[in-house]
Order: structure tokens, then sequence, then C-alpha cells
């Protein structure tokens, strides 16, 4: 009889959730997290590693794809991009676009392979234990580590790898077991595969062959020697190869490469200074107890408990029965996970490795000691002799793990910055006087929320000046809010972020609007600038203490700058920083260690003191609160002398030559004079300034450029209008001096912030002399006509074309040169048939009075014929083909 469809359906489903049915508290669990990893999901902000990676691995996978891109640092390129790829794909698969998108993608996919991992801790205790609840306390206590919880939505590095350490751990137990070649093999494929998300996954690299010797040494007979040669050259092939296959930096040099690999990421070259138990240490000087200490500080203490019980009782097994923890058992794996926890420890404390911003790089070393957590729960509930004993032994994890779901919630979204009771964390602002908090920055976003939140609703469209936060990490987290609170966002008030950790003990100018805090201690700082305004009001009218780029005021205990007119980047610049010493009155009111000097000094930076509004920069530096005698202010950035830019700029106009007129409003008039570029905008606004310029400077010989630029045909100069410009009577003019070599051509312009040209000019210095070069030889019949006429002359081509404009030379030519002999070609090209020597009008023509020509030198070969023309993204504008047989 045949059943019906739905009822056949459900039959061959049934054998599936008998199977699941027994795990049904497993599955519960993670689905609870699921649900809470959702609702929470859209909590954290970006953080500064985040929005750093996500660009690396762009670059990376741009020149994968055979594009040009530049990565970073060179430190950048030993990192691998098993994890970080996929995330990419996942942005391209889906089209989002929008940053608030992208990265809420990327947090939800970093947080289900974190669940992932939690699966993988009950399934791998399952085996260990044969004993579901033990399971279940293995995957939370892997989950429920509060810093871990956090890192799993924002940290694409750490976290997978914590995950992926479990998984190898999992394919160790199997290959163990099994003693098969596909196993071992499959086992070095999990490691080479942690080994490129964590130079330490080289931890399991190593201990497997470890065991494997051992099995060696103990195996009896031939045949099952050769067993483990065989498993254990499989494990090393499947971990050499996805290692090779996965990180293109080896592809050149294996050797040698893999060596670099090792050296730079073992001991991390960036070297930091961060706060630790109240000192500041560069990061290669911690003491040898910073690993421990962070450990045991920031992870639930219960755990802690539990995981050392566990620790110490495997230790005393191996102790008792050492045979049967060399032999391939229970016990010997459980050494193993001991060992992968205690030996990166004992490697980075005798080493003395470089280390910083917590431990997080050592994230991993929860997978094992989770592990062990759950073996010393076992170890107490098998000592409890009597049942009640057991089921309190139950009852207290029970209330651990209840604990530590309550800690992360009263925290929430700030687990990252978790503290046990082992420090003190009811005292106001200790830990942040203590320990680095906030390194990652994500909680910026709850200061950008508040202050959206308080926001009047933006003008349309919003006023550019006031559109804030401008620095990039403020930007990101700007961007993960929802549209409606980013419009409301650009019409705030213009702020200030004040990081965590100690500083100046003077009071600032600004006004605190909000602060972000865990345990009563502040990670972010956000104050309002709008009472700079007011300070500006106060001084205005008034004489200035002393005169220059910045007029100085006193103003009621503190220092009053004033710059007007102005460029934003003035005050924005990280470069604009004020020394201030003040000499008291009492030099008894030093700091004793500073007694010595009679003087305090403090490094201001403007854009932590000052606001740019109104093409004005305004900013106030707080005095001591003692009395003081004198001071002194030095480091001031400075403007070139406006009355002297007003006059070089009057010469230029009248004097100079103009190589180039104002696209529009907002960019420049440039002219030369005296050897050197002079750009006047005599419709300037002072916030455009901010924009930087950019030269390329093209030599009447290339042999007269540095050997590294010759290559390229030009030398290429970035300057900012904060070290080259000046505001002279309402005009923006800034000045570069040209190279003493002969300059034949230039291409300048202005970039905005995503590398674009905001206007840009491209002139010869001598036109007319160029034009007359590059029509050298455009004489009798052409060889081919279109909307340049071609000519051959002097083993070059020249194209000529009159009437001619602009728009004329904007179009990329094409020249295809196909030889006499396909084997003169250049390698590349042999099976092309043919030779591409594409070009740009620029620099390689010349416009002048109406009227263009190009010079495109041939090949040394002999040429049997050419196909040439111009073409734009729309395809071929003209093309001519004819033959040469020369």
């Amino acid at each position: 009889m045949r059943l019906p469809l739905g009822i056949r359906g459900r039959l061959a489903l049934a054998p599936v959730g008998d199977a699941l049915a027994p795990h049904w508290g497993a599955l519960l669990a993670l689905a609870l997290f699921l649900v809470a990893g959702l609702a929470v999901l859209d909590d954290y902000g970006v953080t500064r590693d985040e929005s750093y990676h996500r660009g690396v691995f762009l670059s990376k996978l741009t020149q994968i794809q055979g594009g040009t891109a530049s990565i970073p640092t060179e430190h950048d390129n030993f990192y691998g991009g098993v994890f970080q790829f996929p995330l990419l794909f996942a942005e391209g698969a889906f089209g989002f676009r929008d940053a608030r998108d992208v990265y809420l993608s990327r947090h939800l996919i970093t947080h289900l392979f974190f669940l992932a991992g939690g699966l993988f801790a009950y399934l791998l205790a399952l085996r260990l234990f044969g004993a579901r609840l033990l399971a279940l306390s293995a995957t939370a206590l892997l989950l429920l580590h509060p810093r871990l919880y956090a890192h799993s939505f924002f940290n694409a590095q750490d976290s997978p790898f914590v995950v992926a350490f479990v998984i190898a751990l999992f394919l160790a137990h199997r290959a163990f077991r099994r003693e098969t070649l596909a196993a071992f093999v499959l086992l070095g494929v999990g490691v080479g595969l942690l080994a490129n998300l964590r130079i330490m996954g080289v931890v399991l690299l190593a201990a497997v062959p470890a065991l494997r010797a051992m099995d060696f040494a103990l195996a009896r007979g031939w045949a099952e020697r050769r067993r483990v040669l065989l498993t254990t050259g499989g494990f090393a092939l499947g971990g050499a190869l996805t290692i090779y296959a996965l990180l293109p930096y080896l592809w050149e040099n294996p050797l040698r490469r893999a060596g670099e690999w090792w050296t730079n990421l073992a001991d991390h070259p960036t070297i930091l200074v961060e706060l630790f138990r109240g000192t500041s240490y560069r990061s290669a000087d911690f003491p040898p107890e910073y690993l421990p200490f962070w450990f045991s500080i920031s992870s639930p203490p219960f755990a802690l408990m539990l995981g050392g019980v566990g620790a110490a009782a495997i230790f005393v097994a191996a102790a008792r029965a050492p045979r049967a923890a060399l032999r391939n058992g229970r016990l010997r794996f459980w050494a193993l996970t001991a060992v992968c926890f205690a030996a990166p420890v004992f490697v980075v404390v005798l080493l003395d490795a470089n280390m910083y911003t917590g431990w997080r790089h050592m994230h991993f070393l929860w997978a094992p000691f989770a592990l062990l957590g759950a073996f010393g729960l076992r170890f107490l509930a098998s000592a409890a002799r009597r049942l009640h004993l057991r089921a309190a032994a139950y009852g207290i994890a029970g209330a651990g793990f209840a604990a530590a779901v309550v800690s992360m919630a009263l925290v929430h979204p700030n687990q990252h910055v978790y503290f046990n009771f082992l420090v003190d964390r009811a005292a106001p602002d200790h830990l942040r006087w203590q320990y680095v908090t906030d390194y990652w920055g994500h909680s910026m976003r709850q200061g950008l929320e508040w202050i959206a939140s308080d926001a009047p609703p933006p003008q349309t469209p919003p006023p550019a000046a006031t559109a804030r936060p401008t620095e990039s990490l403020l930007l990101e987290n700007a961007l993960m809010l929802p549209e409606s609170e980013r419009e409301r966002l650009a019409g705030a008030t213009p702020f200030d972020v004040v990081p965590s950790g100690p500083r100046a003990s003077w009071s600032r100018s600004a006004r605190e609007t909000h602060r972000v805090e865990a345990y009563g201690s502040t990670l972010w700082t956000f104050e309002s600038r709008d009472d700079l305004r007011e300070v500006y009001d106060a001084v205005r009218g008034r004489e200035p203490m002393t005169e220059g780029a910045f007029d100085v005021y006193r103003v009621d205990g503190a220092l009053a700058l004033v710059m007007e007119p102005c460029a934003p980047g003035i005050i924005e610049s990280e470069q604009s920083v004020a020394i201030l010493r003040a000499f008291p009155v009492d030099p008894g009111d030093l700091p004793e260690w500073r007694r010595g000097r009679a003087f305090e000094p403090r490094v201001l930076p403007l854009r932590h003191y000052g606001a740019y509004f109104d093409g004005k920069c305004v900013a106030s530096l707080p005095l001591p609160a003692y009395p003081i005698a004198d001071f002194e202010l030095a480091g001031l950035p400075e403007l070139p002398d406006a009355a002297d830019a007003q006059e070089k700029a009057r010469r230029a106009r009248e004097e100079g030559r103009l190589l180039a007129r104002a696209a529009h409003r907002a960019a420049y008039d440039v002219y030369l004079t005296d050897g050197e570029l002079a750009y006047v905008n005599d419709a300037c606004d002072p916030a455009e300034t901010a924009h930087p310029f950019h030269l390329n400077v093209y030599p009447e010989q290339v042999s007269d450029l540095p050997d590294e630029r010759r290559e390229q045909g030009y030398e290429r100069f970035h300057f900012e209008f904060l070290s080259h410009g000046a505001f002279a009577d309402g005009d923006c003019v800034a000045f570069f001096p040209l190279p003493d070599y002969p300059v034949a051509a230039v291409r300048t312009g202005q970039s905005d912030a995503e590398g674009g040209d905001l206007w840009l000019a491209e002139f010869w210095i001598d036109p007319e002399r160029r034009l007359a070069e590059s029509a050298a030889g455009a004489s009798g019949d052409p060889v081919a006509r279109g909307a340049f006429d071609v000519y051959l002359a002097d083993g070059a081509l020249v194209y000529v074309k009159e009437p001619c404009g602009q728009a004329d030379t904007e179009a990329r030519f094409f020249l295809h040169i196909t030889p006499e002999r396909v084997s003169d070609l250049p390698e590349d090209r042999r099976a092309r048939g043919f030779d591409n020597l594409d070009f740009a009008f620029f620099p390689n023509g010349a416009l002048f009075d109406g009227k263009c020509a190009a010079r495109a030198a041939l090949p040394d070969y002999a040429v049997a014929s050419i196909r040439t023309g111009q073409h734009d993204g729309g395809g071929e504008i003209w093309s001519a083909e004819f033959g040469v047989g020369r």
C-alpha cells in the first residue's frame, strides 16, 4: 500500500528526529543562544581592527583577481584570509553596499561561526565523557565567556580562531580514535586552516607529530609502525599543503618566507604603549605575569575554578599512570588538551613575546580550558559520593553559569571590557586608571546614539560644516546607525571624543554631554564644542596677549587661541599640537618630579581642545588650577605669512604664466612663477582647504628622475594647504616649488576623502614647442586617416588633428603592433600575436592654439602591420589599420 506523500515524508524524517531527541538540551541551548545573538546583533559597533582588516583583505582580493592594490604594511601579508575572504564574498553575493549592511552581515556570520564552535565543543565533550549534561557544560563554558561573546560579533580574527581550535581538537580526537590515513589528512587540513587564521595554530602542528612519535616508539611490530608513519605523513602533507595553498605570501619562496611568517607573527613587530596595573608599559616590556594575570581577571571565576580543578586532576592522573598517559587513549587526549592550554602560556612567558590589548591574541586558550572545566566538573561530581552532594556540585555549576549570564546582561553591550571580582570594580574609574579597556572602540556607537537621540532634526540638506564626526572610526560607527539616526547626527553640534585611560590632570574646556561607562569606569567621553563659540564672542574686539597665526587671549583660567580666517585642517590635523609650559608662582605646586625644571609642560592636541566654525579656528587650552607666574606657548601650526602670500599671488597673476584656468569655483587657477606653481582661488571656502593637493611632474629627460621613478616616467608629490597655503585678502593661495630639473609637463589637482578628483588640470610647461616636437615629421600623405591623421616618421607614429579641442584628447589611444616574426614579441604576447602599446594623449601629446599632435615610438623589431585608433568606455571612437613592411 502506498502511503500519502506527507506521511512518507514524516516517516523518512523519523530516524533524524530519533537521533536528535537525546540531544534536546544542547539543541535548545544553541537555539536560545541564536535567538539572543539575533536580538543583540545591532547593538555592537565597528572596531578599529575590523574596518582596517576589511580594507586589507579587499586589497588582497583585488590583487588575486589581477588588479592593482597596495597592502597597508608588509606585515599584513602574513595574515591568511580563510575567514576574511568568505565575509567579503558574502558582501558581494548579497549586494551589500551600505556600511551598516556590510558590518551587520560580518557580525552575523562571525557570531554564527562562534555558535558552531559551541556545537563542536558539545560533540567533542560527548565523545570524551559519554554524558550529555557534561557535554552541555563544555558548550556553556565556551560560549558564556563575556569577553569572547562580545568578540564573537566584531572580531573576525581571534573569534574564528577560537572556534577553529575547538574543531581541530575534535578532528584530533577523531583521528587518534580511527587511526586511518583519511582521518589524519583531514586533521592536517584542519590544522592548516587553523594556522592560516593565527600562527599559534602550529601548537597542534607540533603536538600531533610528537604524539605520533610516541606511538611509533610504543608500537608492536612493523605493520603498526608503518601505519603510524603513513598517517603522520598524511597529516604533515595535508597541513603543509593547506598552509601553502591559502597563504599567497609563501608561494614565491616557501622555506624562507615560512621563517619570516613565524618570526613576524609569533612576536608581533608592532609596539604600543598600554596601561597595565596603573603603569604604562611598552608592549615589548610587560612583566612576565601579563598574560596569566589578564586571563585571571577577565574570565568568569567559577569557570577558572573548574578549569583549574580539571587541569590538576589530569596532571595527577597522568602522574599516577604515566604509561597510560603516553599510550593512545582518553587520558592522553586530555593530556594533549592540557598541553594545548599550558604550552602557549609558557612559550609566551619564556620567550617574552610581544603582547598587548589584554589577551585577545590568546583567546584560543579558552577552547582547551573550557574542556578542562568540564573535566573539572566531572571530577567534582565523581568525588561527591552521595547523590545530594553530586547534585549540589551541578547546582553550583548552574549558579555559576547563571551568574555569567547576569554579568553579561548587566554590562551589555560592553562585555568585551568584562572584569571579575578579582579586581576592584566598585571604585569610580578605577579600571580606567589601571587597565586598557575599550581599545577596540566599538562602544563609540553608544555615544553616537545618545547624541543622535538628543540632536535637533537636521536642516535640509545638513550643512557640511556641522556634519560630524570626521575621524574614521567615529565615521564607521556613525554609518552603523539606522538612517534616521544618521540624519539627526548630521545636524548635531560639533563634538569631541575623549578616549579612556589617563589624561592630563588639567580640566578641559569642552562641556561633557555624554559618557559611555562600564563598571562605573569611563570608556569614552563625548564633549560638546559649542562653548567655543562663546569663547570667541568673549575675546572678539579685545587686544590679544600675543599676535601671530593664532592670536592668544587669557580667558577664565584658560588660553583662548583664535585664527581667522582658518582652514579646518589646522584644527583637525593630528600634527597640530600646542606645547604649553606653565611656570607656577610657588614651585611647590608642581609635581615632585617636575620641580627640577621649574615648569610643567603639556602637549595639547588642537583637535581635542579646538573647533572650526564659520571660517574660524578657536581653541581653549586650560591652564593648571594653581597660580602661574608666566607661560610659554610653542609648537602651534603656522600658515605662510598672509602679506607675503598676497604679494606672491599678485606677481603670479601679473608676471607669471597662466598654465590652467579653474574648472569651477572650488578649483584653482594655476600659474608658473619664479620656479614654482602658484594655486590661486579668489572665491574659496576655507572648509574646502582640507582637501589635499596632488602633483605629477614629467621631466624633459627621464634620466633626471630618481632611479625608482624612471620606469613610471614621472615624480609624484602630495601636499596640504595647511603647510603650503595662506588666506590673502579673501583669496586662498598655495605655492609648491618645482624640482630643479627641466620640467616638461604637469598634472595636478585636489582629491576628496575617497581619493577621487575634485578637480584636475594637466598642461605642458611650453605647449607651443611641445606641439612642434610632437608633430615633427608629419609631412606628406598620412598612412591613415580618421579623427586623427596618422603619419609614419623616424620610427614613430605621429597623430595630428586640426581643429582640435580638449575633448579630442581625453579618449585613450590604442596601438596594436603585428611583427614580421612572432618570436620578436615579448613572451607574454606571443600567443596573442601582436604587441599592445596603448597610451594616453597626455603626456605623449600637446594641445595648443586649436591644434593637437601626439607621438608614439614604434618598437625596434620589424613591423608588418599596425592597428590604431581611440576608444572610451563605450567602445571604439575611430580606428585605422595599415601595413608597414619595414
